[in-house]
């Protein structure tokens, strides 16, 4: 029996994340951890949820394992459903041949057998490494009310920062998209899209096959699928969007998210009990804050053991801090163990680093020469990877990635 449902959600969670330096070299960026006790994939899952979608495709290829694992049957976001749930799906093989996904659309091009299992009248196509909260409901209301063959959740930018994004131009009295660029040289507008689609099935479906019938074709959503169905008079609504939203695909991006939470009062707040962000989280211990400790402005999960100074810091489970320590405007990933005596200012420590004794990060330079130079650590910033040991009385200069 097939079990129709009003909308399937397809999260687009394979991609490599490079600008994120060494914190994706082995996990893929939607698995990166996120404010202290959340992975990037938890936002769109918990807003799926919280929306009442409760069939959820996950779209993986880079480094899926542990993304994969993390996710499991999806018991933490309330989608281990029997008619639904939250499933996997990576790339296969099958009996005419397999291949990577090749853009955004094949992605889903190679899953229609999946949302063909659900006959969904409605398909919601998200990214999976961006941090915001959402009802999608609500943008689907919008959908459905509006008759469109696809809307497109949009936010306005700051006209320097429009070339990142896919622009486009609208009808002011009804939101019908007229014109649609993606990373513009120059644009002609500052609405961006958020990379949030929801499309009317058997016109993704059309699409999508025509897309994968074309060899010129990039198979990507906002550079052929979207340009063609304007083109062919199809009607295309914007959903304008009103709050937080950030796109975590750099180091900067990724520092100022989490900088966003601790901020007084927070540019966003996870302490929303109407809107909460689940997780797959282990039960641990209870943070110490010992006597020679103090704390401000910052979040601190548990199982850690705080025994220097942290301000304006967010500090993930399980991390030690020694005596005499200064951690300021730094994210301390979880299990990182910080020595006595270190200073540590506008750092991402990444899992597992070790930082012995009377080591400095990012508090010299930014200097010429400096081995340790990466074009991904720009304003300032200084990124340990998961696994490094910083040598006792080191000196790690500012935008520096030290690598394993």
């Amino acid at each position: 029996m097939v079990v129709s449902k009003d909308c399937v959600a397809m999260i687009l969670a394979g991609g490599q994340g490079s600008r994120l330096g060494a914190l994706t070299k082995n996990v893929a960026k939607p698995a990166v951890p996120f404010g202290g006790k959340y992975r990037i994939i938890d936002f769109p899952l918990s807003n799926c949820v919280h929306s009442g979608i409760d069939t959820v495709g996950v779209l993986t290829q880079y480094q899926p394992l542990e993304l994969n694992t993390y996710i499991g049957n999806g018991n933490p976001w309330d989608l281990d459903r029997s008619h639904g749930g939250a499933y996997v799906l990576p790339p296969y093989q099958s009996a005419s041949g397999g291949e990577w996904f090749k853009g955004t659309a094949n992605a889903i091009y190679q899953n229609l057998g999946f949302l063909e299992g659900f006959n969904p009248k409605n398909v919601l196509i998200l990214s999976g490494d961006h941090i915001y909260k959402m009802n999608y409901g609500a943008m689907l209301k919008a959908h459905k009310d509006s008759g469109a063959a696809a809307t497109i959740a949009v936010m306005p930018v700051p006209w320097e920062e429009a070339s990142r994004f896919g622009i486009m131009n609208t009808d002011e009295a009804t939101g019908e998209i007229t014109e649609f660029a993606e990373k513009p040289a120059e644009p002609k507008s500052n609405l961006a899209s958020m990379g949030i689609y929801i499309f009317k099935y058997d016109a993704l479906k059309k699409y999508l096959t025509d897309d994968e019938r074309d060899p010129e074709s990039e198979n990507d959503f906002g550079k052929n699928i979207i340009p063609t169905m304007l083109a062919n008079g199809e009607k295309m609504m914007s959903y304008r969007f009103e709050g937080y939203w950030k796109d975590v695909g750099t180091i900067q991006s990724l520092w100022e998210a989490n900088m966003d939470l601790i901020d007084d009062p927070p540019k966003f707040d996870l302490d929303d009990r109407r809107w909460r962000i689940y997780s797959r989280s282990f039960a641990l211990e209870p943070h110490y804050v010992g006597r020679t400790a103090k704390i401000t402005n910052s979040s601190v999960t548990e199982g850690c053991g705080i025994h220097g100074t942290v301000d304006h810091s967010v500090i993930f489970s399980g991390v030690e801090i020694g005596k005499g320590t200064v951690i300021k405007d730094s994210v301390i990933m979880p299990g990182a163990q910080i020595g006595a005596n270190v200073t540590i200012e506008k750092a991402v420590i990444g899992q597992g680093a070790i930082i012995k004794n009377n080591a400095k990060i990012g508090v010299s330079g930014p200097v010429e020469d400096n081995p340790y130079a990466s074009k991904y650590c720009t304003h300032g910033i200084v990124l340990i990877e998961g696994g490094v040991v910083i040598d006792e009385g080191a000196d790690i200069p500012k935008e520096s990635m030290v690598e394993v």
